[in-house]
């Protein structure tokens, strides 16, 4: 895998994607999405990863877009972008792993968007996050509108959206975009930690719940309910499921085989 934005690295069973563009503070452009994208399907076929953490270092996460390669593309060029965009983000939330965020520093735009697109979000105290957008006469259309809204309601997305405000790390848990603030020094040991207790669930069993959970924002509570029966009948096909039961009987941490 050659990557020309970003870093890739496996550290046990958990994989780490690291924003790489430190000149430009992490600036998301299309080869940064073409990185997230060949990183997410290399991680979606190993077998030897079970969890995944995104993050941009110590100083920033992302900020936004990159500005100057805007300023030359016609609506066509960006059509295609965003559609990227989305496929790049979208990978993140479908993949049959979980994905954490470690925030740190700002989170703005696009590399805010790219956030909302994993399944849980650590942020280090002092983290901004935000959609500056409107401020360049654009709006957040990388996910922005709609996954501000369903995490924590059209209120709070309006507000972040049309003011192009950023919030801070603790209001961002308060309205529910982030679930964890700790120290600075400590994110990354944190989202480790986070990241090894998702992997040492049992495989299957992770990727089916991660499929309804997602499913819930996609479909009514009938179709949902009815997804999420099913699901939990095959679970019971699975040699996992046997092993956490028997486990629990028999008072000892459980070894899942993903089988």
């Amino acid at each position: 895998m050659e990557l020309k934005t970003m870093l890739y690295e496996k550290q046990g069973n958990v994989a780490i994607m690291s924003f790489n563009r430190p000149k430009v503070m992490n600036a998301i452009n299309p080869d940064v999405l073409d990185d997230i994208i060949a990183m997410t399907e290399a991680a979606a076929k190993d077998d030897e990863v079970k969890a995944i953490i995104l993050t941009g270092g110590p100083k920033v996460f992302a900020a936004g877009g990159d500005i100057d390669s805007m300023l030359t593309v016609t609506p066509v060029d960006v059509e295609d972008y965003i559609g990227k965009c989305h496929i790049a983000f979208n990978g993140l939330t479908y993949i049959n792993k979980p994905v954490v965020a470690a925030i740190a520093g700002l989170a703005l735009g696009g590399g805010f968007e790219i956030a909302l697109a994993c399944d849980i979000r650590i942020a280090a105290e002092g983290a901004q996050l935000g959609t500056p957008e409107t401020n360049l006469g654009l709006f957040p259309a990388g996910g922005g509108t709609q996954r501000i809204t369903r995490m924590a309601g059209v209120a709070w997305a309006k507000d972040m959206i049309l003011t192009g405000d950023p919030i801070d790390a603790e209001t961002a848990q308060r309205i529910g975009l982030v679930t964890r603030v700790v120290p600075k020094e400590n994110l990354m040991d944190e989202a480790m930690k986070l990241a090894k207790k998702l992997a040492a669930k049992a495989p299957i069993t992770t990727r089916i719940t991660k499929q309804c959970l997602n499913n819930s924002t996609d479909t009514n509570m009938a179709a949902g309910l009815q997804y999420e029966q099913k699901c939990f009948a095959y679970i019971f096909a699975t040699e996992d499921h046997m092993e956490g039961l028997k486990s629990f009987i028999e008072k000892r941490k459980p070894v899942f085989q993903g089988k």
